[in-house]
């Protein structure tokens, strides 16, 4: 397993901002991450894979 991501990797991966990250959890949606202690971190593999099952006909 690789580094974990933090909130601001995945956010500069999926080219949104920070706090839609965040608000996305408030609604359960996004890629799945995990707190260590209190910080978000997420494994790169689960955000890839997450990323790859959105619908692609959504415009």
């Amino acid at each position: 397993m690789g580094k974990l991501w933090t909130v601001e990797d995945v956010a500069e991966y999926l080219g949104i901002p920070v706090n839609t990250l965040y608000d996305w959890r408030t609604r359960n949606y996004g890629p799945p991450a995990r707190r260590v202690g209190k910080y978000l971190r997420y494994r790169a593999e689960d955000v890839v894979a997450w990323f790859e099952s959105l619908d692609t006909d959504a415009a």
